[in-house]
């Protein structure tokens, strides 16, 4: 278990099931009755019933196990369109078939599970397998989907779809067998132009007002991954998907993977989005800024991803001159070259940046993440050489004042109305923004997925770098209509001759100063983060560090309105929280510390919010050891 603490900051796929993912019913069948017949011997009438030794029942098992994951591997290659894949998946029958351990723990790795098809949809490392992303488990996915979609779809609407994809690797191929399929089985179903930001993807489900949309795309995981997440339309607004669909869409492809094979799934031709759905959400992006009274010197890097097209048409459209680009991150390139993790949060993913706007003198960086659905924004530090990057609770703290400050000047003299919004493990500081402003204030589980469905938002965010500004327009984060309102805001505060670090500082003024930590810890069993959450809620901590616990909510079954969450949330006697909960999509446990203050001068509100943060991150530190 390792430990990586991302520090206090100022304001793997997931399987289920043992399957057999269906390839070959009738011989699993059979295997599943070896298992029976093995382990017990089942004595016939007036037969003596014969105990077998332990050693020996386990080494039955053992080889029915064996010979199960080698016909259920041998079925699914008779379906695997792919020539990468296929070779991959003889290489190792042909492993194990010669004895090699180590090919065989690979097959039992990539098909004793499947990759869980949930509220994320997929996500994976590209290979053979069903526990992998590969072509049969995404047209496995396609055809479930499609099926879900005639079901449920309204009488008298075409059950429709539309779907984008990125610049990682078989995005394009996903998207295509996708669109393919669901045509086959009598979805309209509507494919994006080009690669394109996620973003567009989601701002299409609703101005095209189709029934669901389909993003193949891993977001800022490693190279090695891809992913496939879906969207609902109708009553879901273009939002992705929650309980219960989520699981009615599993059943449906489990169906699917149990009684049809891939290649015998009926494929019909598809329709391609015109080009004017792209200018479409590049008019109404660049809508969300005033023109410019002053340009801002700025850096942009798409970090290898699909970004930068979609973002330098919409910074045209507002009027903004263009930035000073990172050169070697602005091109799509699947293997992204330059970082270790392409994402923005990460050490090092934005070294490049740095130096680029070292070179350029500039007054902002801009970073996308590869599927633009994240932002992440740097200045100048003052006092020192170099810039700092924003923590997502910062910038969204002040997106935040800035949609409050909007929302009351449309209003005039009835006040503000609407709503703001952010995940439970967000700062409070959008909490106190609502509070000042008269707006309603909503918390909500972790994921845009319940971000977004809040009733009357008007700005939405959390603080792993997204954020939603046009909730018209798109219900999911936007990392290129989050990056034009952040460039306009600091346009309109230079016109004032106002940085935005200076801007930090009068929001801590005003709201008090929001000091916000986040300890990550990386397993390579996830059993230790049962074993540690287990831990906390039967023995529950009464001080963390040197600070009394107030109280702790346990989300396990549901909280004042929230569904049920592994979230546990410690209340301490002064005001600060810490929340603990497993990650949703890697192999990590991670504790968010949040602490304020509004007593003094905004000097001493840091400090003391800062001190009371070191303290939160020692106590932690030692609680989950």
């Amino acid at each position: 278990m390792s430990l990586d603490n991302t520090g206090p900051q100022n304001t793997g796929p997931q399987n289920t099931g043992a399957g057999t993912d269906g390839t070959d019913a009738a011989a699993t069948a059979a295997t599943r009755g070896r298992h029976s017949s093995a382990a017990e011997a089942v004595p016939d009438s007036g037969a003596t019933e014969t105990t077998l030794p332990d050693t020996m029942v386990i080494a039955t098992i053992s080889a029915d196990a064996d010979a199960t994951v080698i016909a259920v591997a041998n079925a699914w290659l008779g379906q695997d369109p792919d020539p990468e894949t296929q070779a991959e998946l003889r290489l190792l029958l042909r492993g194990a078939g010669d004895g090699d351990a180590a090919a065989l723990a690979e097959l039992h790795d990539r098909f004793d599970e499947r990759l869980a098809f949930g509220t994320a949809g997929l996500r994976g490392a590209i290979a053979a397998g069903s526990n992998r992303m590969n072509r049969v488990l995404v047209g496995q996915a396609a055809a479930g989907l499609a099926a879900f979609l005639k079901q449920t779809t309204a009488p008298g609407r075409v059950p429709s779809v539309v779907i984008g994809y990125d610049g990682r690797k078989n995005s394009q191929v996903f998207a295509t067998d996708s669109a393919a399929i669901m045509a086959g089985a009598g979805v309209r179903a509507i494919l994006l132009p080009r690669l394109l930001p996620t973003p567009v993807l989601a701002f299409a489900v609703r101005h095209l007002d189709v029934g669901a949309g389909i993003m193949v795309t891993a977001s800022h995981n490693p190279p090695q991954d891809n992913g496939y997440k879906v969207y609902l339309g109708d009553a879901n607004q273009g939002s992705q998907i929650v309980s219960p669909d989520d699981a009615a869409i599993a059943a449906e492809i489990l169906r699917v993977a149990a009684e049809e094979r891939v290649p015998d799934l009926p494929r019909a031709p598809y329709e391609t989005a015109p080009e004017s759905v792209v200018q479409a959400y590049i008019d109404a992006t660049a809508g969300l800024a005033a023109r410019p009274r002053v340009q801002v010197n700025t850096v942009y890097t798409a970090l290898h991803g699909v970004g930068w097209d979609t973002t330098r048409r919409v910074f045209e459209a507002a009027g903004f001159d263009l930035p000073t680009l990172v050169d070697a991150q602005i091109a799509p390139d699947a293997a992204f070259p330059t970082v270790s993790f392409p994402n923005p949060e990460e050490p090092g993913a934005m070294d490049l940046a740095y130096e680029t706007a070292r070179e350029a003198g500039a007054e902002l960086i801009i970073a996308n993440d590869p599927d633009a659905d994240r932002l992440a924004i740097a200045i100048p530090q003052e006092g020192f050489p170099g810039y700092r990057r924003l923590s997502g609770n910062e910038v969204g703290a002040i997106l935040g004042w800035r949609a409050a400050e909007l929302a009351a000047s449309v209003t005039g003299d009835g006040g503000a109305t609407g709503t703001l919004a952010c995940s439970i493990v967000s700062t409070p500081a959008l909490e106190a923004v609502a509070k000042a402003y008269g707006l309603r204030f909503t918390d909500t589980l972790t994921g845009f997925k319940w971000v977004s469905r809040a009733p009357d938002l008007i700005f939405g965010f959390e603080e792993a770098l997204g954020y939603l500004v046009n909730p018209e327009s798109v219900r999911d984060k936007d990392g290129i209509s989050a990056a034009v309102a952040l460039l306009s805001l600091v346009s309109e505060l230079k016109a004032q001759g106002v940085t935005l670090a200076q801007h930090l500082d009068h929001f801590s003024e005003r709201f008090g100063h929001f000091a916000s930590g986040q300890i990550s810890v990386r397993v390579t069993d996830l059993t230790e983060i049962e074993r540690v959450m287990t831990r906390l809620r039967e023995t529950p901590p009464a001080f963390v560090g040197t600070l009394a616990v107030d109280h702790i909510d346990d989300l396990s079954a549901g909280f004042n309105g929230l569904p049920p969450s592994d979230v546990l949330r410690l209340r301490l006697a002064d005001g600060s929280r810490v929340m603990v909960r497993p990650s949703g999509t890697e192999p990590k446990l991670k504790v968010y510390l949040d602490t304020s203050s509004s007593v003094g001068t905004v000097a001493e509100r840091r400090a003391a919010a800062e001190a009371t943060l070191a303290e939160l991150d020692r106590g932690m530190h030692e609680l989950i050891a």
